[in-house]
């Protein structure tokens, strides 16, 4: 990270030479307190294309969110050496913390290594540590190697090798100084996943803590809420999802569900979890029922952890949701336990007959019909011998022309009776057997409650 000052000739938009002069050289930390602020590029035409799906920068954002490092960019570029130079110069003003992934291969379209020179004004060099690197990995695989991969060995001046175990592309690391303010940390690492994980575990994730990463934590919560919609919850919950808060609360629907983001930094775990007890217990307060679990929780689980709870068995019969809510009760761990086993029907022909339900029923009150499954729910329940049997009748057909939207109906059966609900849907029929499922699961959960 030890260069001298660097004086070269560069063009502006109009095509005319100018002198740059940027000072690459020890930085020191970032002083205790100050959080530091990321930004993470990811570089390649196959991403940029839609060919491959960037999974490096998601694992990096959790990396470096872990060491208290905000991320505040996700960045992605083809191979345009002008556009990849312009996004680096970008970063290196607006974060303290730059990792790039990809294009530190050998061929003609990999171009990280001089668009990183170029925005820091700084020319390539030959590094003779990275390009006995590069060497050592071709011995000992045996192989000769290429004149082409020579050129893994130029670095930006006054940059060092992160080192690849496992690799011929040596990483790029180099402290950009930056005036009247904290110099900028930019790291560069392969867009292999298996070598990028290597460095960051081998080399990244100290150096960042030595540049001040790790000083502050960040902690998240997730408060998972079904019922009613994102608009309907950000309005139960006043001042509470502004910009500028502390701790930060966020809101987004994942498949019908709400879940609210609760962020926090501080010194220690302790101190975030802390921070996060007051949010927490107003949004609880706020929100009620609609609220019914945190983390990774489902709404499966939440209904199998109220069984439990209540020593109760439940039973299912799906007609329209292809079976959906059996596979997700048992994907719960110990669901046997109160879970004792579902049907899956398809046609009135196979509700009669597996179910017992009477066509005189069918004739009155047609097949999608309250009754219908009500009769459904009380047959499940008996059949498996369950506390609680759960129907979901069938489903209209979707009408995008219809004046008004059609309803589907759900059924508990207890010992007490059975209990039934309409539904009205409008959405979008992709998303109908999940909503319909969930909105199930939800119905056993409030009838415990």
């Amino acid at each position: 990270m030890r260069a001298p000052c660097a004086e070269v000739a560069n063009k502006d938009s109009n095509d005319y030479p100018r002198l740059h002069f940027i000072y690459v050289q020890t930085i020191n930390p970032t002083p205790l307190g100050l959080p530091m602020q990321a930004e993470i590029i990811a570089i390649g035409d196959e991403i940029t294309s839609g060919q491959l799906l960037d999974t490096n920068t998601q694992w990096l954002s959790l990396r470096l969110e872990e060491l208290g490092i905000r991320v505040l960019y996700h960045t992605t570029v083809g191979d345009e050496l002008d556009a990849i130079t312009d996004v680096f110069r970008r970063a290196i003003e607006r974060a303290d913390v730059i990792i790039a992934t990809g294009g530190l291969g050998p061929t003609a379209d990999d171009l990280t290594r001089q668009a990183v020179a170029e925005a820091a004004g700084v020319r390539l060099v030959m590094n003779e540590e990275a390009l006995a690197h590069v060497r050592s990995i071709f011995a000992r695989r045996k192989y000769p190697m290429p004149g082409t991969n020579e050129v893994q060995g130029l670095l930006p001046e006054g940059a060092r090798m992160i080192f690849n175990p496992n690799g011929t592309a040596p990483g790029v690391e180099m402290a950009i100084a930056r005036s009247g303010r904290n110099g900028c940390h930019l790291y560069a690492l392969p867009g292999v996943p298996a070598e990028m994980f290597e460095m960051w575990h081998g080399t990244l994730e100290g150096a960042l803590r030595e540049v001040g990463g790790g000083r502050r934590v960040v902690r998240h919560r997730k408060i998972k809420c079904f019922g009613a919609g994102e608009s309907r919850i950000e309005e139960m919950l006043p001042d509470m999802i502004r910009r500028g808060r502390e701790p930060r609360v966020g809101i987004n629907a994942s498949k019908t569900t709400i879940i609210l983001r609760i962020t926090a930094e501080g010194a220690t775990e302790e101190e975030c979890y802390a921070a996060m007890e007051p949010t927490v217990a107003t949004i609880r307060e706020c929100l009620g029922d609609l609220v019914f679990g945190e983390g990774d929780d489902e709404l499966q689980h939440a209904v199998c952890r109220l069984l439990k709870e209540r020593g109760k068995t439940l039973a299912t019969a799906e007609w329209g949701t292809g079976g959906m809510i059996a596979d997700w009760l048992n994907e719960v761990p110990d669901a046997s336990d109160v879970f004792v086993g579902g049907l899956l029907v398809s046609c009135e022909r196979a509700v009669q007959r597996t179910l017992g339900v009477a066509p005189e029923i069918f004739g009155q009150h047609g097949s999608i019909s309250e009754q219908v499954a009500a009769a459904m729910a009380t047959s499940c329940r008996r059949q498996f011998g369950a506390d609680y049997g759960l129907a979901v009748g069938a489903f209209p057909q979707h009408d995008p022309q219809a004046k008004s939207p059609a309803s589907f109906h759900l059924a508990l059966a207890t010992a007490d009776g059975v209990a039934t609900k309409s539904y009205p849907y409008a959405a979008h029929p992709a998303v109908l057997k999940l909503f319909c499922a969930k909105r199930a699961l939800n119905f056993v959960r409030l009838a415990m409650l």
